[in-house]
């Protein structure tokens, strides 16, 4: 059974991390990281059969975050997991450290692909998860998408691939918070009724609230058991989870906290943490 708890506080060290290391760097892409931290947190500690001694291992579950600019979460999720020491952290968007504004495969251990262009790694994620069918390995690929990203037409593309060749072991995740660095994803181009375009588009579809673990683990279950077909996760989420004065506000997409406002969001945080001791 799913430690619910444990989970809520691995989300939550995770947001911490975000909010500090985009701090102390003073850029980044704090709304985004956040919205993503409950799913990446359920994907790294409860779902994926991963080894941090042993990134390379080759029977691992993969995962590809499409939308790059979140890199933040993957980086907190990656050093919680003991990839890579925490210190390291400290060094987001620093001139050589392997923490770049976008992952990097070649510097980092347990990134699986490098990504940073909007619209490319559910195409990534096709390619791993053909070549598990063609080399009868049972490892599944996890994908996280943007609700912004998928304006852009490979995504699509890379939708009739999966279905095309039926993927059943692609489980991706949309990180539906209805915000771009432009405003609103509605206003700059609408991309609803995203279930019913996904579904046509030959994939299994299941709409769950992002922040709720219980929804989440749900859908991984369900993925898992479900035949033929790839499954897209619709996860509603809010942009800039867990901070108030973050939450649903556009500027927040790729504007680093000041020193002030992150003493402020970990203040609250530790309020989260506290609640749920």
């Amino acid at each position: 059974m799913a430690d619910i708890k444990m989970l809520t506080e691995k989300a939550t060290q995770i947001r911490k991390d975000i909010v500090t290391m985009i701090c102390k760097s003073k850029s980044g892409h704090p709304g985004g990281s956040l919205s993503a931290a409950d799913i990446v947190s359920a994907l790294y500690f409860n779902e994926m059969n991963v080894d941090p001694k042993n990134p390379k291992m080759a029977d691992r579950d993969r995962f590809v975050l499409s939308k790059g600019h979140a890199a933040p979460v993957l980086y907190a999720a990656l050093a919680e997991k003991g990839y890579f020491d925490r210190e390291l952290l400290g060094t987001l968007r620093k001139f050589g450290s392997p923490l770049q504004g976008h992952p990097d495969m070649k510097k980092l251990p347990g990134v699986d692909i490098s990504t940073g262009s909007l619209g490319q790694g559910l195409s990534v994620a096709n390619g791993m998860a053909l070549s598990a069918k063609l080399d009868d390995k049972s490892y599944r690929v996890y994908a996280l998408l943007g609700d912004g990203e998928v304006q852009e037409g490979q995504v699509w593309e890379a939708a009739m691939t999966a279905a095309h060749y039926n993927l059943d072991n692609v489980c991706a995740f949309l990180d539906s918070n209805n915000l771009q660095i432009d405003g609103n994803v509605d206003k700059v181009m609408g991309v609803e009724p995203l279930d019913e375009k996904w579904r046509a588009f030959g994939w299994n579809v299941i709409v769950i609230d992002g922040h709720n673990f219980e929804e989440i683990l749900g859908a991984l279950e369900a993925a898992k058991a479900h035949k033929g077909q790839p499954t897209m996760v619709i996860a509603k989420t809010t942009k800039g989870k867990g901070i108030s004065f973050m939450e649903n506000v556009c500027g927040f997409h790729g504007v680093a906290p000041t020193s002030e406002e992150t003493d402020k969001a970990l203040e609250e945080l530790s309020h989260v943490e506290c609640c749920n001791n």
